[in-house]
């Protein structure tokens, strides 16, 4: 769940559950009584970086980040906000004032009452120019923070803020712990200390984590036991794991859910799930690289590329094209943008007019005594990306363009090709979320060091749009905004945006309380999910 906060705010289910694939147990769901115990187990492609939420950017830090950790608001399992560590709040009738009343039960892992000094002094840790975080944007929106009490938190902005109330999800650190260190060296990094309802046990870098049930939960000690995070990094290794039941949960590769899980044997052991994601897979150039900064190229390679190859050939149908950052089910979504479809010869003639021509026959493209070749970059352990790099590299090879592909380690590939801007191009993905607000990906202002538009996009227009769409809180003003947005996006091709994949998720059929919705299936796994006593396989 707070990989979605984190997705909404910086960047990880809308659609769904009316076509969710589900192998259930007639009768038994809503008869058994909760029961304590029994470990929860799942694989990761890679280790976590960091358990300080206010320093980690990638998905395997947020995953287990959110499992330790609150925000004072969240979203339901219908994406309706509603409170977490806040039990109310209250806007001021100009929308510039926020006044929240926190819960009065809350303490951090090691005993420490949680109050209002907290969140204040969570608010200046992000904000503080020497915090080195990609998520200090929407706090730099406010104008004054006060806590006159314990459990009162008052927050003021100067203008307006579409976001304003769901930027406060994002993870509260504890004061009496990090006040006056530097954060980046802070020994919290490896043992955490959040409110969250599960704390870390054991951390043995590039092997597991572990993950133990908080007896003190304000909202009730989860019935899982434990959560262990097993590293590893191939997925088909993953896979085999799966099939033999050391594994609880797994996101399907489409090849898995649709052809290798269909047999007796799988079906007694786990339920299968589908539904729409919010995040979408994308070729990016980068614009540092003059290869990239003619838009004419940057929209041949769109042309050059078959989405619907993709779909089929990757997804095996299970995903949808996508035109922008958003999906095509959610009311910020613009229909009418550009499309690329699949037409080589319109990419041919954009390169041409580019001055890109194949002036000796050997088949590559040459511009000014230059070749056209470059490098695509992506994560190892994620098979899709690297075949959906396969396959775009054939498809430039046939209008003259050379693509070698190189697939790297998650930590690898972050510290020495993504952060530092030091790759041509990359296949990744971006997970969102009901807020629409894509400030920190798109705007020129975040183009620096570990900021999340480090493909260095920068377009006037766009700044404008995406400052006047978060400043209006009236949905049709704020969509004329978001579509004329990607209406530019399209047309610019900073991203080839290449295809929203359907979650695939497997679940292990010992684990009740599983129940799709809005938000996904993982959004009550806290508190509801449990194993009846007779199927626990672990010790208590």
């Amino acid at each position: 769940m707070r990989s979605l906060i984190f997705g909404c705010i910086i960047f990880l289910f809308l659609s769904a559950c009316n076509n969710a694939e589900q192998a259930s147990l007639p009768g038994v769901e809503n008869v058994l009584t909760p029961e304590y115990g029994d470990t929860f187990i799942e694989a990761s492609i890679g280790d976590a970086s960091t358990l300080l939420p206010v320093l980690a950017s990638d998905s395997a830090s947020s995953d287990i980040n959110g499992l330790l950790y609150n925000g004072l608001v969240r979203y339901d399992k219908d994406l309706v906000i509603e409170g977490e560590l806040a039990e109310s709040w209250e806007v001021s009738a100009d929308n510039l004032t926020i006044t929240f009343r926190l819960r009065k039960n809350v303490v951090w892992h090691d005993g420490t009452p949680f109050t209002s000094a907290d969140v204040k002094f969570n608010y200046q840790l992000y904000v503080d120019p020497k915090t080195p975080t990609a998520y200090a944007e929407a706090f730099r929106q406010v104008t004054s923070v006060e806590a006159p009490d314990p459990y009162t938190f008052i927050v003021r902005y100067e203008k307006p803020y579409a976001p304003a109330l769901i930027s406060w999800g994002m993870p509260v650190h504890p004061k009496h712990l990090l006040e006056g260190q530097d954060v980046t060296k802070s020994a919290l990094a490896r043992n955490p200390v959040g409110t969250g309802p599960f704390k870390l046990v054991e951390w043995q870098s590039g092997e597991k984590i572990v993950l133990e049930s908080n007896p003190e939960y304000f909202e009730g000690q989860p019935y899982i036991k434990r959560i262990v995070y097993r590293i590893i990094p191939d997925q088909a290794t993953q896979f085999l794991e799966l099939q033999t039941g050391s594994l609880d949960f797994m996101g399907l590769s489409p090849l898995q859910f649709d052809r290798q899980t269909e047999t007796p044997a799988f079906r007694r052991l786990y339920n299968k799930y589908r539904y729409l994601n919010f995040g979408y897979t994308y070729l990016g150039y980068n614009l540092r690289r003059p290869l990239f900064q003619d838009k004419r190229v940057r929209q041949a390679l769109s042309y050059a590329i078959n989405k619907q190859e993709l779909i089929d050939g990757v997804l095996l149908g299970y995903g949808a094209a996508a035109t922008g950052p958003y999906k095509p089910d959610t009311w910020v979504y613009n229909p009418q943008v550009p499309k690329y479809d699949y037409n080589p010869e319109k990419a041919k003639a954009l390169l041409a007019e580019a001055g890109w021509i194949d002036s000796n026959g050997d088949g590559v493209l040459e511009k000014d005594g230059q070749e056209f070749s470059f490098v695509i970059v992506t994560n190892q352990g994620n098979d899709l990306r690297s075949k959906t790099g396969e396959i775009i590299q054939r498809r430039f090879k046939n209008i003259g363009i050379e693509v070698n592909l190189r697939v790297i380690e998650w930590a690898t590939f972050l510290k020495e090709f993504i952060n530092p801007g030091n790759f041509d191009a990359t296949i990744l993905g971006w997970t969102g979320g009901p807020e629409p607000d894509q400030y920190n990906i798109w705007h020129s202002s975040k183009t620096g060091p570990r900021e999340l538009n480090f493909i260095g996009f920068e377009n006037t227009e766009i700044d404008q749009l995406l400052e006047k769409g978060r400043r209006v809180f009236d949905q049709q003003q704020r969509k004329a905004y978001y579509d004329r947005f990607q209406q530019i996006l399209a047309e610019e091709q900073p991203y080839t945006f290449l295809y929203i994949p359907e979650a695939l998720p497997a679940v292990s059929k010992r684990f009740r309380g599983v129940e799709p919705a809005p938000a996904g299936i993982r959004y009550n796994f806290h508190n509801e999910w449990f194993v009846p006593q007779s199927e626990q396989k672990y010790a208590r």
